[in-house]
């Protein structure tokens, strides 16, 4: 029985990351978010340190993620830290804004325009589902 839960766990938190990493490299892709980050700095020739650090970056926040690693930086080092990070989630921030302008044309392309309603309603209720899930079965209170 303890074998078939070590399995189901294993599943689970394989197809999950399958699914998160799916969707990062969706989210990068079909938005050209390097690309365009490149265009409007200017650094075009520096595309492939680009694409690098944000492989780098996953795969190492990734595997931070797994482990109980803390750090403890003094506020001098945390300052840039923390700006960098918000910049982050404001350019993040800015390119979902962008995916209202995809979702309607995926839904023309693949013939379901009419019910694009559900699209949304499928996408935000498995959020919200994936998130309570996560949040009820593993943090710790």
């Amino acid at each position: 029985m303890m074998t078939i839960k070590i399995l189901l766990v294993i599943f689970i938190g394989f197809a999950g990351g399958l699914a998160v990493g799916s969707g990062f490299v969706a989210f990068l892709t079909v938005l050209g978010i390097i690309p365009r980050l490149t265009q409007l700095s200017k650094t075009m020739k520096y595309i492939q340190r680009y694409e690098w650090a944000v492989i780098l970056g996953a795969v190492i926040s990734s595997w931070l993620s797994l482990q109980e690693v803390t750090f403890h930086f003094f506020s001098i080092i945390a300052i840039p830290i923390g700006l960098a990070s918000g910049v982050f989630v404001g350019l993040l921030a800015a390119a979902l804004t962008e995916v209202l302008n995809v979702l309607p044309i995926l839904a023309k392309r693949i013939g379901i325009d009419e019910k694009i309603i559900i699209l949304l309603m499928a996408i935000v209720l498995g959020k919200i589902s994936g998130s309570l899930f996560h949040w009820i079965v593993f943090v710790d209170m």
